[in-house]
């Protein structure tokens, strides 16, 4: 049976307890005494539906009054064949994205509300969103494994899994003649974000930190998952701020979504995600999403998975 058929099973053998249960009650009065239920209110007034409760009993006004059409609307709305056991038991990236038939039926399932299966708060998966409005679920959360990067020249490492995807989009861009990058800053702890958070409140207060660093406990680089990087020539890598005016920086705006990474924070969007823009900060998401978030002409996963703007904390 599938998901949603195990769904419209559940809702219509709730309904019919609550009917049954309902009819009961008012069977000793010969009427129908349903202002509880709406559904039921409506066919009240049916002579057959009176006649069925003087002879039949409870389950024969069940059946009489059963709302058909109501359990259509059900299954219409029912979440998809994406949504079966197995592919949510199985919890992976592929596993639930091949469910949905593809990256685009589950965005649009998401978007529907039609997939509760996949999970926009789990730190284990790459589309995980992570706001001023959804810390992260434990706060001190850690990834399994983390890699440093080969092409790396600064400092940094990220979860081990996204590694690879990151070296093809450096080696990309060079080979397509943007320049080199480096990895500036990946993966943070809990605890080296609370003095990165610390360090920006010291230089620039509470207001001027929070529209520059995450608090602890809701900063995507503790996910494993984020990257600032910088441009590098033959006198050395610059700063993150200079990303922004190079040739490296005007490529990922073109190219990173082919290796799984999109530019997190872009202008104009400060008062979706709650930072200024910070064209050197990307977020993996995966390829096959990536692609769809390229190809709509999104701005933000917030905007993306039709979440609520995040410009501030609670």
């Amino acid at each position: 049976m599938s998901y949603a058929q195990r769904v419209s099973a559940r809702r219509r053998a709730a309904w019919l307890r609550r009917a049954r249960r309902i009819a009961l009650v008012t069977l000793g009065a010969g009427v129908l005494l349903v202002s509880e239920v709406s559904l039921i209110t409506q066919l009240v007034s049916r002579s057959e539906a009176a006649a069925e409760v003087r002879a039949g009993g409870p389950d024969a006004v069940v059946a009489a009054l059963l709302p058909v059409p109501v359990i259509d609307q059900v299954e219409a709305g029912d979440p998809p064949e994406g949504c079966a056991d197995d592919a949510l038991q199985a919890k992976t990236p592929d596993a639930l994205i091949g469910a949905f038939g593809g990256a685009e039926a589950m965005h649009k399932a998401i978007l529907a509300g039609d997939a509760p299966c996949v999970p926009l708060d789990d730190p284990s998966l790459p589309w995980v969103v992570v706001n001023k409005q959804r810390p992260l679920e434990p706060l001190g959360y850690a990834p399994e494994a983390l890699a440093v990067p080969p092409s790396h020249v600064v400092e940094g490492s990220l979860r081990a899994d996204v590694v690879d995807s990151f070296e093809r989009l450096v080696a990309a861009a060079d080979a397509e003649g943007a320049g080199r990058m480096s990895l500036f800053s990946g993966y943070r702890s809990y605890d080296t974000q609370v003095a990165t958070y610390d360090s920006q409140v010291d230089a620039r207060g509470q207001i001027g930190a929070d529209a520059l660093s995450a608090r602890p406990g809701f900063s995507e680089h503790q996910l494993g998952l984020a990257a600032d990087v910088v441009a590098c020539g033959e006198a050395g890598c610059g700063t993150i701020y200079e990303v922004g005016a190079t040739a490296q920086g005007k490529w990922l705006i073109d190219n990173s979504w082919r290796f799984g990474w999109i530019i997190r924070y872009e202008e104009g969007h400060t008062d979706t995600t709650g930072y200024n823009p910070e064209p050197w900060h990307l977020r993996y998401i995966g390829p096959e999403l990536a692609q769809v978030y390229h190809e709509g002409g999104y701005h933000s996963l917030e905007e993306f998975f039709g979440l609520p703007p995040a410009p501030d904390y609670p």
